[in-house]
C-alpha cells in the first residue's frame, strides 16, 4: 500500500498517508475500495454507461454509521465527495473523478406497516425493490417510471411518476427522511422536526446531506391497473400530437400519460402514447376508449396488467451500460409549432435508440403543496424527455449534438427551467440553468443551503452554492 493521492473541494490534489486510509478503513462496517480492488469497477459503474470516472476512495456502505464515517472523513481532509444511491444516475453526479465516492447501494432493506400504510426505505433502495415490497400488500405510491430508479434521486428532486396524478409526486408522499448533514450529525427531517430541511429535500436535490433512509405515505393499488400503450405511424404524428395535447388536458386523476417518437421494434419511426390507469378497471376502460379509437392505431397493447409491470415497461427501452444524454425541459402546452419543431427534428434522429417524449404532469402533480416542498415548478403540464441513446462510445459526438439540437430548438416553446433530476452539473450546464431548475425557490434554497452546508460539501450535484 502506498500513500494516495485526491482531489480536494477546491479541485486542488492532497496526499493522504496509508495509516490514514488504514484509520478510516478500520472505522467501516463496509468495505473501502481504490483502484485495483476487486469490486471496484463494478462500484464505479452507473446506470449510463457514458460515465467513465475514477474516485479515490469508494466508501461501500454497510449502514448509518458508516455513512457519518465517510461524511466526516471528507469534510476533515476537505475531499470531493459524491453520493451513490440507486445507481440509475442520468448525469453522473454519483460519481467523483479523483475523490470520495459514498455508495448506499447496499443500503436496500424496505420495511412496510400496511396497517399504517407507511414504508421506510433505505438509500440505496431501487423501485423495483420497493415495489415488490409494497406491492405484496396491495400499496405503492408514485416511483417514477422505470424499475432501475433508485428512490434516493428521484424523489430529492422531485419524483414523476404513474401514480402521480391521483397521489402526486414521489416526494409529495414523503413522511420523513433520516439524513446525514454535512457535519456528520443525524438528524430526522419532517414536518414537525427540522421542518426547514425537510422542505429542502423535498425537491432540492442532494444539497444538503446524505439521506440514509426515506419514509413515505402508501395508497391502495391495484392488484391490476390499466397501463401500456398504443403505437402509430410516424406519417401521422402531428395529428396524434394535436390529438393527444386535447386528450390530455381534461382527464381523471386516476390517469397519467405519456406521449412520444420512437423507433419500433421492426426500425420504423412511430408515434407512441402511454397510459396508466389506477382504478376501477371498468372506469378505466371508458377513459382509455379515445386511445383506442383514434387513428385506429397500429397497435394497441393497452390493457389489464399488475402495476409492477407498468413500472418496467420501459425498462427494456432504457437499458442498464447504454450511452445516454438527456434534456428535460418544461412545457405548458403543447402547440402546433412545437409539435411541428419535435417532429422534423426527430426525423433526423441519429441512433435507433432514441426517444423524445412528453411525460405528463397533471393532477396532483401539478395542485400542490407549492409551499411545503422545494420542487420549483408545479405549473408545467409536461416534462419533455430528450434522451439520445446509442451504443458505442465512439459515435457519442453526433448522438449528443441530435439532443441538444433539439433542445434548443424547442426553447420557444418551454415554460422555463428543466427537471432537476435529468440536469447535470455547473460545469457542463452553466449556472443559470442550475438557478432555472429549481426555479421560484431558489434564493430559499440558498439560504438553506448556508445553514446545513456553508462549506459547500455537498456539490458533486446539481449544486446550489452557499451564500456565506
Amino acid at each position: 500500500m502506498t500513500d494516495l493521492c485526491m482531489t480536494t473541494t477546491s479541485g486542488t490534489d492532497t496526499v493522504l498517508d496509508e495509516a490514514t486510509v488504514q484509520g478510516f478503513m478500520t472505522r467501516m462496517r463496509g468495505s473501502l475500495l481504490r483502484p485495483g480492488d476487486a469490486g471496484y469497477d463494478e462500484a464505479r459503474t452507473v446506470w449510463n454507461g457514458m460515465i467513465d470516472r475514477r474516485p479515490a476512495l469508494i466508501a461501500r456502505c454497510a449502514g448509518v454509521a458508516d455513512v457519518i464515517q465517510a461524511v466526516n472523513f471528507a469534510r476533515t481532509h476537505h475531499l470531493l465527495m459524491s453520493v451513490r444511491g440507486g445507481g440509475h444516475n442520468v448525469t453522473g453526479t454519483a460519481v467523483c473523478d479523483g475523490g470520495l465516492m459514498i455508495d448506499l447501494s447496499g443500503m436496500r432493506s424496505v420495511r412496510v406497516d400496511p396497517c399504517r400504510r407507511t414504508v421506510r426505505a433505505e438509500g440505496g433502495t431501487k423501485w423495483v425493490d420497493f415495489d415488490h415490497e409494497t406491492q405484496a400488500f396491495g400499496l405503492a405510491t408514485t416511483g417514477g417510471t422505470c424499475s432501475d430508479t433508485g428512490i434516493a434521486g428521484l424523489t430529492l428532486g422531485g419524483g414523476i411518476g404513474w401514480l402521480g396524478g391521483k397521489y402526486g409526486l414521489a416526494s409529495d408522499n414523503l413522511i420523513s427522511v433520516d439524513i446525514v448533514t454535512a457535519d456528520g450529525q443525524l438528524r430526522t427531517a419532517s414536518a414537525t422536526e427540522h421542518a426547514d430541511l425537510f422542505w429542502g429535500v423535498r425537491g432540492g436535490g442532494g444539497n444538503f446531506g446524505v439521506v440514509t433512509s426515506f419514509e413515505y405515505q402508501l395508497h391502495p393499488v391495484g392488484p391490476l391497473v390499466l397501463g401500456g400503450m398504443v403505437l402509430h405511424p410516424f406519417d401521422q404524428a402531428k395529428a396524434v400530437f394535436n390529438f393527444y395535447s386535447e386528450f390530455s388536458s381534461d382527464i381523471p386523476d386516476e390517469l397519467t400519460t405519456a406521449c412520444g417518437l420512437l423507433t419500433s421494434s421492426a426500425g420504423h419511426p412511430v408515434v407512441a402514447i402511454v397510459a396508466c390507469y389506477n382504478g376501477p378497471l371498468e372506469a378505466g376502460e371508458e377513459v382509455l376508449r379515445p386511445l383506442r379509437e383514434f387513428g385506429p392505431p397500429l397497435e394497441d397493447h393497452l390493457q389489464p396488467m399488475p402495476y409492477t409491470q407498468v413500472q418496467q415497461m420501459f425498462d427494456e427501452a432504457w437499458g442498464i451500460g447504454r450511452q445516454y444524454y438527456v434534456k428535460a425541459p418544461w412545457v405548458q402546452a403543447i402547440s402546433s409549432d412545437a409539435i411541428d419543431t419535435l417532429v422534423t427534428h426527430f426525423a433526423k434522429v441519429t441512433s435507433p435508440l432514441s426517444l423524445a417524449v412528453f411525460f405528463q404532469k397533471s393532477g396532483a402533480m401539478r395542485r400542490g403543496p407549492r409551499d411545503q416542498t422545494a420542487f420549483g415548478h408545479r405549473e408545467a403540464r409536461y416534462a419533455l424527455l430528450i434522451t439520445s441513446m446509442w451504443l458505442d462510445r465512439k459515435e457519442s459526438e453526433r448522438h449528443i449534438r441530435w439532443a441538444r439540437e433539439l433542445s434548443e430548438a424547442f426553447e420557444p416553446f418551454t415554460s422555463g427551467g428543466e427537471y432537476v433530476n435529468d440536469l447535470g452539473r455547473e460545469a457542463e450546464e452553466g449556472m443559470a440553468r442550475i438557478k432555472a431548475g429549481y426555479g421560484a425557490n431558489y434564493e430559499r434554497l440558498l439560504a438553506l443551503k448556508a445553514k446545513y452546508d456553508p462549506t459547500n460539501l455537498f456539490r458533486h450535484n446539481q449544486n446550489i452554492p452557499p451564500t456565506v
